[in-house]
């Protein structure tokens, strides 16, 4: 995408990563003709990505989950490792219940987009990655919550960082966990949902997460919920 107009924000910086060249330039077609937006380099591997990403430091990588040689998860890994800003990683996958979520979750990923997305969800998915918000539709969610259900009960402590909280941020920590959305905690704590903007706000600033979906991995990792456990 070209010049922005004179009092316009600058674009939102993309690359696109994924193995089938069609699947890339039909990526960036869509991309480059939304408005506000920018695809500043393509690459078909995961080692060509963190290349990509270092040199052309995007605000967002649509990375493919699968590719031959480095897949996404190590490529995100990559690129999120010690960057103090790293872009905002939304992973395409081909099936919306892919035995990756929660591996790519803690990779980095914000989030999640099917191959077969309408053009408007892969320019929306794209703008709400770069302001900071999760992809994580109800059905990702649930599977994240399945993924802890497998895992062996965790016998260490919620982690020291958390004493860091108020009370009222803590419920809103455990309320972001159980996949509720501003709206829904505004509701549930009887609040404006600028408050509630501001406590999460003030609960990732403190706890050093990224977004909300570190929340939810630390809040089930920290044993603040339970996977199976009725919510209030």
């Amino acid at each position: 995408m070209t010049g922005q107009p004179a009092g316009r924000a600058a674009p939102i910086r993309v690359l696109v990563v994924d193995d089938q060249e069609l699947v890339r330039a039909g990526f960036s077609v869509i991309l480059d003709t939304a408005d506000g937006i920018a695809v500043v380099g393509e690459a078909a591997d995961g080692a060509a990505a963190v290349a990509a990403a270092g040199a052309h430091r995007p605000d967002v990588v649509l990375m493919d989950i699968r590719m031959p040689g480095m897949d996404g998860l190590e490529a995100a890994r990559l690129i999120t490792a010690g960057s103090p800003d790293p872009p905002k990683i939304v992973m395409l996958t081909t099936f919306e219940l892919d035995e990756y979520i929660y591996e790519a979750l803690r990779s980095g990923a914000s989030g999640f987009l099917l191959k077969d997305s309408p053009r408007a969800d892969l320019i929306s998915a794209v703008r709400a990655a770069a302001a900071g918000e999760a992809l994580l539709a109800p059905s990702v969610t649930r599977r994240l919550i399945e993924a802890f259900a497998r895992r062996p009960p965790q016998l260490a402590p919620p982690p020291s960082r958390l004493a860091t909280l108020t009370a009222r941020e803590r419920d809103v920590l455990l309320l972001i966990a159980r996949g509720r959305s501003n709206t829904e905690i505004a509701a549930d704590l009887f609040v404006t949902e600028a408050t509630v903007k501001t406590h999460v706000g003030n609960v990732l600033a403190k706890l050093g997460l990224r977004d909300r979906v570190q929340a939810v991995i630390l809040g089930y990792e920290a044993g603040l919920v339970i996977p199976g456990e009725p919510a209030p």
